[in-house]
């Protein structure tokens, strides 16, 4: 198998990366390929230094991405988080490590940063992820709330 190349997504990355988020059973009911909110949320995050929107490439195509959101905080004396968010590996691309590639870069990237943590909220459906993340050395610590607007 080829290497892995992890790297900032760039606006020409944005309708692979929205493919990845529509091929699972939860995407594909939220997700709206085309749409132009994807471009303008795309130049949100690429002008905010706390976002880091991240693309793997295999072989010059994109096989995997995330999001890591940098969040300086009062609690635990000051300490700043990183949020993992959006992780998707493209299908033909699942069960090869590459999940794993990418979580490791975002605790790297997240150590580089000074990060106290690394957390992530995973949609309780998800039972395979959350395993995953397990093996990862990730607790499942809290319960997440959320208030769709």
């Amino acid at each position: 198998m080829s290497e892995i190349h992890i790297r900032r997504a760039r606006r020409a990355d944005v309708e692979e990366i929205v493919a990845m988020l529509a091929d699972d059973h939860l995407g594909a009911r939220r997700e709206q390929p085309g749409d132009p909110g994807y471009l303008r949320a795309f130049e949100a995050i690429a002008a905010d230094p706390n976002q880091l929107l991240a693309v793997a490439e295999r072989d010059g195509a994109l096989v995997g991405t995330l999001q890591l959101t940098f969040i300086p905080g009062l609690s635990r004396r000051g300490a700043t988080r990183a949020l993992v968010e959006a992780v998707r590996v493209r299908g033909d691309q699942r069960g090869n490590g590459l999940g794993a590639t990418l979580m490791e870069f975002a605790v790297e990237e997240a150590r580089r940063r000074g990060c106290a943590m690394v957390q992530l909220t995973s949609d309780a459906s998800r039972v395979n992820a959350h395993r995953f993340y397990e093996r990862l050395g990730f607790e499942a610590s809290h319960v997440g709330f959320k208030l769709m607007l």
